[in-house]
């Protein structure tokens, strides 16, 4: 007797995926519109890019990198049976996105101290939008770590 396997079935349930849905799709709206803009106004762009610091960015993704290579690490332990690894490991999760907050905090004390908020230009505008979107996307996938870890 031959049997098939059981289909595949998405993890979660269907109100997580339409929200994961709505995240990806506010994201993609903001990306978009940033990037129209920066080719309407590549001036202004030119200008406020000038203004941020590289060494900034690179530090606020590869912690962000490091987060999620850590939260994936622990999902691996948790599937092996080593529940307490997998704790530890997303603990070291949530430390390493508290760095990515103290950094963006800092960068936006810095920017708002230089004058450069929501209203200096649409670079700035569309800046503090997007990333402000992203660093409350952060806190709650902080909040989330935290809860799991627990």
């Amino acid at each position: 007797m031959c049997t098939s396997p059981e289909p595949r079935r998405l993890p979660g349930d269907l109100a997580m995926w339409f929200f994961i849905l709505a995240e990806l799709s506010v994201f993609a709206i903001l990306i978009l519109a940033f990037a129209v803009t920066q080719v309407l106004k590549p001036e202004v762009f030119a200008d406020g890019r000038a203004q941020l610091d590289t060494s900034t960015g690179l530090a606020m993704t590869l912690s962000l990198l490091t987060t999620g290579l850590l939260a994936a690490l622990a999902v691996q332990r948790v599937r092996l049976g080593r529940s307490r690894e997998g704790g530890a490991l997303l603990v070291g999760a949530l430390l390493v996105a508290l760095v990515y907050v103290g950094i963006k905090l800092g960068e936006y004390a810095h920017l708002a101290a230089a004058g450069l908020g929501l209203e200096h230009s649409t670079f700035f505008t569309l800046y503090w939008i997007l990333t402000g979107f992203h660093f409350l996307h952060v806190l709650l996938g902080m909040v989330i770590l935290g809860w799991v870890a627990v």
